[in-house]
């Protein structure tokens, strides 16, 4: 390897892990709510399933929106290094851009149980999450704007402080969830109201821990953003618009096709429902390696781009597919060999009670196992593309591949094949497989197709 791809290689890893680490952390705390309710039954853990499929729909299409600020930061620090001005109006931007997708977000999320209601769901599962959603809800707009000054910061190559504030936030979120729930501390149990909560009061604890970070640390608070906020600067903002409802847009496809096959498990029985949500949620922890990747993979490929190095955009972007794939059939491995193990930590499997579903649950992993590598492709590759700011035909390639493939495919074996929740899964890796091609070949053609800089 020469030595331009050593150098890319230490600063794309360098810049990952911490990344990686953070979503781990992010992960473990929604992870952490789901154990605490594992604890009151299965039936907890599907209303809870059904609760926070709908507010990750709104919540991840909120942070696509949000993630702009990362490759524009990265583009112009790539042409001037310094620069301070356009840094802070492109986070203002973004910050301004989430209040305004936040108020009608919190009004639907609102109407929780009707929704479910509307979607067929059955109606005691439908009011306690509804129950959870009341306390829940007001987590979305802290976290929006933690995860705005999180891009901040890891445009600036500085991520390991957004990780520590993360891993803070784990024992926090623990501990809130652990009095507000089962009612100790002097407080009441408030059971599934009592969850939302914790997660909305770990959330501001995530959003004022890193503003103090900000304000403390000299290398961030050289760019004065706590101040001038509501500052009009109408160019930035459709830039921001511009650049990150494409990728709303496509997160929003891709979880909500997720989210959709949480509702389709709702339809079969409860014990698939609440296997799909043990299942979905250690999928979701393995995710969130290519993930980092892929953020990591926007900046360094953004910082290229906005230097006009066509070269330095080539060796990011596949260093970061290649890694990333790498890790993907380690995780497929993990899953393959341990998934009762996985299982136990969110079901007790020796309990009789829990057999159909934990049973049910592995099945879901042997799949997810199976889409691993494709997964990690699109994650990546989709990161890579945003570095180049290029994120609206990917929009599309979403649209194609998770909602006409994978739930076209995963609809028509679950129901009329009579494969029931395992072909949903099917149709989920096809849908994921689709979007994995697409991405792959747009990068592959980045110079014919005239995504790269002059």
């Amino acid at each position: 390897m020469s030595s331009p791809w050593r150098l890319e290689a230490g600063a794309l890893i360098a810049l990952a892990l911490p990344m990686i680490a953070g979503n781990i952390a992010w992960s473990a705390i929604a992870a952490t709510d789901l154990l605490l309710l594992g604890r009151i039954g299965a039936e907890a853990v599907a209303a809870g399933a059904l609760a926070i499929n709908l507010f990750h729909a709104l919540l991840i299409f909120g942070m696509g929106l949000v993630t702009a600020a990362s490759p524009l930061i990265a583009t112009e620090r790539g042409r001037r290094r310094h620069s301070v001005r356009d840094v802070r109006r492109t986070v203002h931007q973004t910050l301004r851009a989430a209040v305004l997708f936040v108020i009608p977000a919190w009004a639907i999320l609102w109407e929780c149980e009707n929704i479910l209601l509307a979607m067929g769901q059955q109606p005691d599962l439908a009011h306690q999450a509804g129950q959870l959603m009341r306390g829940l809800q007001w987590a979305l707009l802290p976290f929006l704007g933690f995860t705005t000054l999180r891009n901040f910061i890891a445009a600036l190559e500085r991520p390991v402080w957004g990780l520590l504030v993360m891993v803070a936030a784990i024992p926090f979120n623990v501990l809130m969830g652990w009095a507000l729930i089962f009612g100790h501390m002097g407080f009441p149990a408030l059971g599934l109201h009592g969850a939302g909560l914790a997660s909305t009061l770990s959330s501001c604890f995530l959003l004022l821990g890193l503003i103090a970070v900000i304000l403390i640390d000299r290398r961030f608070r050289r760019y004065r953003l706590m101040g001038r906020f509501w500052t009009r600067d109408r160019e930035r903002h459709r830039q921001v618009w511009a650049l990150g409802l494409p990728i709303a847009i496509t997160l929003g496809f891709e979880t909500t096709v997720f989210n959709a096959s949480a509702f389709l498990m709702g339809l079969i029985n409860r014990e698939s429902l609440a296997a799909h949500a043990v299942a979905i949620q250690i999928a979701a922890l393995v995710f969130m390696v290519p993930m980092g990747i892929g953020q990591a993979a926007t900046v360094r490929v953004g910082i290229a781009y906005g230097r006009h190095d066509r070269a330095g955009i080539g060796r990011a972007g596949w260093l970061a597919l290649i890694i990333g794939t790498g890790f993907a059939c380690c995780a497929a491995t993990l899953l393959i060999l341990m998934p009762r193990t996985l299982v136990s930590a969110f079901l007790d499997l020796s309990d009789p009670a829990n057999a159909r579903t934990a049973s049910l649950a592995v099945s879901f992993l042997a799949v997810a196992a199976l889409f691993q590598i494709v997964d990690a492709t699109q994650a990546v590759g989709a990161g890579v593309l945003r570095g180049v700011q290029d994120t609206k035909v990917p929009m599309f390639f979403a649209l194609i591949g998770y909602w006409v493939v994978g739930i076209g495919v995963g609809t028509l074996l679950a129901f009329p094949f009579g494969m029931a929740g395992v072909g949903i899964w099917l149709g989920l890796a096809s849908g994921l497989g689709a979007v994995a091609i697409l991405l792959l070949i747009r990068w592959t053609m980045r110079d014919r197709i005239g995504l790269l800089p002059d």
